[in-house]
């Protein structure tokens, strides 16, 4: 089988880019809609990106989105890696705004199926 050609595989990356920002849109309209104020998305750092930070009350919780054709393979792409680039991403932020540092921190997934609604895991990587 040949190599996929530079604009194939260039339309690809672009595809992949559009349904992970819809899947952070829809993750953050869920959880707008149940109470969470978003403070960032896409938060760059030098360690990683965190799909999205928000926080509701006296918690904090970094957000790791993963849409994919079903809950369950989504569940299942968040691996050890994933987790501890966000934990990481998250000293980052919190030293950056320090008046977040006394909220409680919660590293939270949440799981877009193509076809269904937002799935929040509260405390995912525990």
């Amino acid at each position: 089988m040949p190599a996929p050609s530079p604009t194939r595989a260039r339309r690809e990356r672009q595809r992949r880019y559009r349904k992970g920002q819809r899947g952070e849109m829809l993750a953050a309209l869920y959880l707008r809609l149940h109470g969470w104020r978003i403070l960032a998305r896409r938060y760059k750092t030098p360690c990683g990106e965190i799909d999205l930070i928000a926080t509701r009350g006296k918690v904090i919780a970094f957000i790791e989105v993963k849409a994919r054709k079903e809950k369950d393979a989504a569940a299942e792409s968040i691996h050890r890696r994933n987790q501890q680039r966000v934990m990481q991403a998250a000293q980052i932020f919190l030293q950056h705004h320090p008046r977040y540092g006394q909220k409680m921190i919660r590293f939270d997934a949440c799981l877009i199926p193509w076809y269904g609604w937002p799935y929040h895991i509260p405390d995912a990587f525990s």
